[in-house]
C-alpha cells in the first residue's frame, strides 16, 4: 500500500501518520521476543499477594501470574547476592564459577553469559542498577558488568535501542535490600496482627514491624516494574516481552538469607509473555534460576552452550499445562560458599550444599566445626537489623532460645527435614533412625549429582573456595566463643 493509500483509508491527519509510522514500525521490527528481568534483592517466596499473603501487596507481579506463569518451586544457586546473579548469568551452578562462587568477588571471563550472547545475535542489551554483584566488574578479565552496559534507566536504554532490534533488560532493583526506614511499614497501613511471623522468628511486635518493613520495599520493587510494563504497553511491545519476576536470595532475617532452608533459597518466580505462553497457571516443578539463562537463548532462538547446567523452561512454558507437568523435574539443588568475612582469623566460609525435593529437605554441611552465622558475637552472615538484635538480646529468654539456636549456633554435619509433617524446617531428623533410609538416599544423589557437575567440595577440592580473595573490606573477627 502507497502512503497516500494508507492515510486515506485511516481518515486522513496526524492520527493516522501516526498510525502508519507504527505499522511501519512493527513490519521492521525483529520478531523476536524482547526480554526484561525485573530482579529484585532479597525477596523470597511466599511474600506476593498472589501467593497469599494478606499483608503484602504485589499487583505487578499478580499481574504477570495471573496472565503468565507463576512457579512455586523456583530456587537460587545460592543465598547469597554474588554467586546467585553469577548463576543467573552464566546458567550455572555457582559451584562451577571458581571465585564467582562467593560473595564480593569477581565472575571469570571464560564463562559466557547469556547478555554477551544476546548481544552477539543482534540484541540490545544492557542494566540498571544492581547487575551482577558485589565485586570487581573488571578483576576476572571482562571490560564491564556481567549484565551488560549500565544504563541510567529503562527508558534511558529503550530510547539508545537501534530501531528494530529486540531487547534484553536487566532491572536490578535494590529493594527489598537492607537497611530499612523503621515503622515505614505500619506507617503505610500494614497491620500487625495480619503478619504471617515465619517459624524461624520469634513472634514479637519489634518482629512484626520490621517484616512490614521489609513488605514495605516488596512493594517499592513491584511498583517499579509495573511503570516499566506500562512504558511496554504504551509502546505496544509488551505482549512479545518475556517478562520475569525474581529475587535473588532470602529476606534478610536470621535463618533465611545466606542458608539453604526455603526462607534463604525458594525464589518468588512469574514469567509473562502472552505471544507464545498460556497464562493463568501456576507450576509446581522444581526449577532454577539457572534456567533462566538457556530459557532466554532458545525464546531468542540460540542453542545454550553445553557449559550451562540450567534446563530451558520453554518446554513447560509452552505446554499449556499447571501442577507438575515435568516428571524430572523433581527436586533441585542449592549451595553456599563464602559469604561475608565472617568466620574468626581468616576469610573461610561456611560451604553447604542441598538437594530441595517435594518430602524432604536434606543439607550437608562440609565444615560443621565453623559457625553457620558467624563467630559469635558479631554473627556477621545475618543482616544487622532490629529483629536480629531482639533475638541476641533476648537469648536466654525461653521463648526465643530455641530459635536464636537454630539461627546461630552450629550445625551438624547432615540435617534432614520432612516437610510433611514439619512445613517450617525447624526439626532435624538425620539422625532419627526412622529416617536413615531416607536420608542416605537423598544425601547419595546429592552427591552424585555434585560429582557429575565438577563441584570441588565433591570432588575433594573444596578449600579452594576459602582461599579466593574477599573483596568486601574489613577484617575477619579475631576469636570465636566455643
Amino acid at each position: 500500500m502507497k502512503r497516500r493509500d494508507f492515510v486515506r483509508a485511516c481518515g486522513g491527519g496526524a492520527a493516522a501518520v501516526a498510525m502508519q509510522r507504527s505499522a511501519l514500525a512493527a513490519a521492521t521490527r525483529d520478531a523476536r521476543p524482547n526480554i526484561l528481568f525485573a530482579f529484585a534483592d532479597d525477596w523470597v517466596w511466599p511474600h506476593a499477594s498472589v501467593a497469599g499473603d494478606p499483608v503484602i501487596k504485589t499487583p505487578t507481579f499478580d499481574r504477570v501470574a495471573r496472565e503468565g506463569v507463576m512457579f512455586t518451586r523456583a530456587y537460587v544457586s545460592a543465598p547469597s547476592c554474588t554467586p546467585s546473579r553469577g548463576a543467573i548469568l552464566t546458567g550455572q551452578y555457582h559451584w562451577r564459577l571458581e571465585e564467582g562462587a562467593n560473595l564480593w568477588s569477581t565472575l571469570p571471563a571464560k564463562f559466557q553469559v547469556y547478555p554477551d550472547l544476546l548481544e552477539q545475535a543482534g540484541y540490545h542489551v544492557g542494566f540498571c542498577r544492581k547487575g551482577w554483584g558485589p565485586g570487581s566488574d573488571t578483576a576476572g578479565g571482562r571490560t564491564r558488568n556481567p549484565a551488560g552496559p549500565r544504563h541510567k534507566s529503562f527508558e534511558a536504554f529503550l530510547e539508545a535501542r537501534p530501531a528494530g532490534r529486540p531487547f534484553c533488560f536487566w532491572f536490578g532493583s535494590t529493594d527489598p535490600h537492607r537497611g530499612y526506614t523503621w515503622r515505614s511499614g505500619v506507617e503505610s497501613g500494614m497491620k500487625l496482627q495480619d503478619v504471617r511471623v515465619p517459624a524461624c522468628l520469634p513472634d514479637h511486635e519489634i518482629v512484626r514491624t520490621d517484616l512490614c518493613d521489609y513488605y514495605w520495599e516488596v512493594q517499592r520493587y513491584d511498583r517499579e516494574t509495573g511503570e516499566m510494563l506500562k512504558l511496554l504497553e504504551a509502546k505496544g511491545e509488551l505482549d512479545n516481552t518475556i517478562v520475569v519476576m525474581s529475587g535473588d536470595n532470602g529476606l534478610p532475617f536470621p535463618r533465611c538469607k545466606s542458608n539453604l532452608y526455603d526462607l534463604g533459597t525458594n525464589a518468588p518466580l512469574g514469567i509473562r509473555w502472552p505471544a507464545k505462553v498460556k497464562g493463568g497457571r501456576v507450576v509446581e516443578d522444581f526449577v532454577s534460576l539457572c534456567d533462566l539463562a538457556p530459557t532466554f537463548l532458545e525464546a531468542a532462538g540460540l542453542k545454550p552452550p553445553a557449559a550451562m547446567t540450567g534446563r530451558s523452561l520453554m518446554t513447560i512454558l509452552a505446554s499449556g499445562k499447571s501442577g507438575r507437568v515435568d516428571p524430572t523435574r523433581d527436586h533441585v539443588l542449592t549451595g553456599m560458599e563464602r559469604h561475608t568475612c565472617a568466620q574468626a582469623g581468616t576469610t573461610e566460609g561456611y560451604p553447604m550444599r542441598a538437594i530441595h525435593a517435594r518430602d524432604y529437605l536434606y543439607i550437608r554441611n562440609f565444615k560443621p566445626e565453623r559457625w553457620p552465622a558467624g563467630t559469635p558475637e558479631a554473627y556477621r552472615d545475618i543482616d544487622g537489623s532490629p529483629t536480629k538484635k531482639y533475638m541476641m538480646d533476648n537469648r536466654d529468654d525461653p521463648k526465643v532460645k530455641p530459635l536464636f539456636d537454630l539461627a546461630f549456633g552450629k550445625r551438624p554435619a547432615e540435617e534432614l527435614y520432612d516437610r510433611r509433617k514439619d512445613p517450617g524446617l525447624l526439626k532435624n531428623v538425620a539422625a532419627d533412625p526412622a529416617y536413615a533410609d531416607t536420608r542416605k538416599q537423598l544425601a547419595d544423589a546429592l552427591m552424585a549429582e555434585l560429582k557429575a557437575t565438577a563441584d570441588p567440595r565433591a570432588l575433594g577440592q573444596g578449600d579452594v573456595f576459602d582461599q579466593y580473595r574477599y573483596g568486601g573490606g574489613g577484617t575477619p573477627p579475631k576469636k570465636a566463643k566455643k
